[in-house]
C-alpha cells in the first residue's frame, strides 16, 4: 500500500506519539476523505495533540478509539501499538487493513533502501554500513529506528534504515538489500511469542529484495532461513575474519586478506560479526571492497561506537566501567559479557520485568568466574537464576547507585565494570538515556568512597 492510494478513503491514525505525527502529516497531503487520530492510553510516547496535526486529525481517547478505528477503511498503526493488543485482534477479524508509517514509505522508496533488523547489532551494522558507503563516495541518508519517522526523512537517492521488529512486522515491500544480524527471543510480550517475534522480525525480507545479507554464524537465524539463498557473512565464502598474512586476525572477503582486526575499535567478536555483515551488504550493492580496502580501513578506524552501546568510561581508581545500557536481553548481555573475557568482570544486571527467561543466561555463565549484581524489578530474579553457580559471586543491591558502590568493593582494580541489564529500563528510570545518566553519575559520586 503506497501513500497515494489513502486518498479519498477513510483513515485512522493509531498512535500520538513522533510516529503518529509523521503519518497524520504525510496521509494528510495526499486527500483522505476523513482522517481521524486515536489514541487509546496516553503514556510518555505520546505528544501533545494539537496545532496543524489537531486540524488535520481531530483526536480521539480511551475505548471510543475502537469504533473510530472500525469506521475507517485504513488503519495506520505506531510502533509502539503491540501486536498483542486486544483492538489488533478485532481489526483483523473485522478485515480492515493495517499499516505503518514505515510501511507506506517502504512502498515507495524500497529500490532505493538497505535495511538492518536484528534482535542485535542492527544498530552497530547500520551505522558501519551508512559510514562505509560514504567513504567510498556512495552518499546515503541514514534513518529508520533512531528517532526520526521514516515519513519525515528528505528525498534521497539511497537509504540505510535500522529497523526494529515493530517496523518489519507490517511491511508489504522489502528494501533492496535487507540484511538481518541475529535472531533471538525478544520484546514476546508485545508479538505473542516466540513464532510470531521471528515472523515479524523476518518480515523484511519476505518481499522480493534483490538481495538477503544474514550473520552466516548466527544458529537461531540459520535455523529459521533453511536453505533459502541467501548471502552467509561470516564464513570463508564471503567476509569473515581468519588469520592475516602477519599471523594476526584480519578481515577477509573469501580468501582475499583486506585489513588487520585491530583496524576496528569496538570490542568484542559480535563486533566483528557486525563488520563482516556491513562489508557483505557493500559488496551486495556493487562496491568492489577489495580495491577500496584501504579507504575502508581508514574509514573504520575512524568509526565511532553508539553511545549506550560497550561505551566504556575510565576510572581513576583504575577500574573501566562500560555503559551497556541498550543491552535488554540476556543474549544482548552474554555478548557483552564475552567482549571483557579474560579481565576481572563484575555484570550490573536488572530492569523492567517482562517474564524472560535467564536459562541462557544461567547456562553461559557455567564454566565463568565473574560477580552479578542485581538491581530492582528483575534483578533478583535473575539472580536467583544463577544460585549454585561456582564461579559466579551473586549479590542484590537497591539501586543502581548501590550496585556501583557495590562493584567498586568487590571489582579487582585493573576489572571492569559492566552495565549490561538483559532487562529494558522503564520502571526506575524514563528510558535507557536516563538509566546510562545515572549510572554515570553514580560512577562519579561513588568515587570518592
Amino acid at each position: 500500500m503506497h501513500l497515494a492510494d489513502l486518498r479519498g478513503r477513510s483513515v485512522a491514525v493509531w498512535g500520538t506519539g513522533r510516529e503518529g505525527v509523521a503519518a497524520v502529516t504525510a496521509v494528510a497531503a495526499h486527500g483522505p476523505a476523513s482522517l481521524v487520530a486515536v489514541d487509546d492510553r496516553t503514556n510518555f510516547l505520546s505528544l501533545p495533540w494539537e496545532g496543524s496535526v489537531a486540524q488535520a486529525a481531530p483526536l480521539v481517547t480511551g475505548e471510543e478509539g475502537l469504533a473510530r478505528l472500525i469506521a475507517a477503511d485504513v488503519v495506520v498503526r505506531s510502533p509502539g501499538v503491540p501486536q498483542t493488543h486486544p483492538w489488533i485482534a478485532e481489526l483483523r477479524r473485522r478485515g480492515i487493513p493495517i499499516t505503518q508509517g514505515t510501511a507506506l514509505w517502504m512502498a515507495d522508496h524500497a529500490a532505493r533502501t538497505v535495511g538492518v533488523t536484528g534482535s542485535k547489532g542492527k544498530s552497530t551494522t547500520s551505522s558501519l554500513i551508512s559510514h562505509l558507503l560514504n567513504a567510498v563516495e556512495r552518499p546515503n541518508l541514514f534513518g529508520g529506528n533512531i528517532g526520526v519517522p521514516t515519513l519525515e526523512l528528505p528525498d534521497a537517492d539511497l537509504y540505510v534504515l535500522e529497523l526494529s521488529s515493530y517496523q518489519c512486522s507490517d511491511l508489504t515491500d522489502s528494501p533492496r538489500v535487507a540484511v538481518v544480524t541475529a535472531l533471538f527471543p525478544e520484546h514476546l510480550d508485545a508479538h505473542g511469542g516466540e513464532r510470531e517475534y521471528y515472523r515479524d522480525k523476518l518480515n523484511l525480507i519476505a518481499h522480493r529484495p534483490e538481495t538477503v545479507v544474514v550473520n552466516g554464524s548466527d544458529p537461531r537465524l540459520s535455523a529459521e532461513l533453511g536453505d533459502r539463498p541467501v548471502v552467509r557473512a561470516c564464513l570463508p565464502d564471503t567476509t569473515h575474519v581468519d588469520t592475516g598474512p602477519d599471523g594476526t586476525p584480519w578481515f577477509q572477503l573469501r580468501r582475499q586478506p583486506l585489513f588487520p582486526r585491530a583496524v576496528l575499535p569496538l570490542v568484542g567478536r559480535h563486533n566483528e560479526s557486525n563488520l563482516c555483515v556491513a562489508l557483505a551488504a557493500l559488496d551486495a550493492l556493487g562496491v568492489d571492497v577489495v580495491a577500496r580496502k584501504d579507504t575502508l580501513a581508514v574509514a573504520i578506524a575512524e568509526f565511532q561506537g553508539l553511545a549506550h552501546r560497550l561505551a566504556e568510561i575510565p576510572d581513576p581508581s583504575g577500574l573501566t566501567f562500560v555503559d551497556d545500557t541498550l543491552a535488554t536481553s540476556p543474549y544482548a548481555a552474554m555478548h557483552a559479557i564475552d567482549a571483557y573475557d579474560g579481565r576481572p568482570l563484575t555484570v550490573i544486571v536488572g530492569g523492567n520485568d517482562r517474564g524472560v527467561d535467564y536459562t541462557p543466561l544461567r547456562d553461559h555463565l557455567a564454566e565463568r568466574e565473574i560477580a552479578v549484581i542485581g538491581i530492582p524489578d528483575s534483578g533478583p530474579r535473575i539472580v536467583h537464576a544463577l544460585d549454585g553457580l561456582p564461579g559466579v559471586r551473586c549479590e542484590i543491591a537497591d539501586d543502581l547507585t548501590a550496585a556501583v558502590r557495590q562493584a567498586r568493593k568487590i571489582t579487582p582494580a585493573d576489572g571492569v565494570v559492566l552495565l549490561s541489564p538483559a532487562a529494558p529500563s522503564y520502571g526506575q528510570f524514563r528510558n535507557y538515556e536516563h538509566r546510562s545518566e545515572v549510572f554515570r553519575e553514580a560512577i562519579a559520586e561513588t568515587l570518592a568512597g
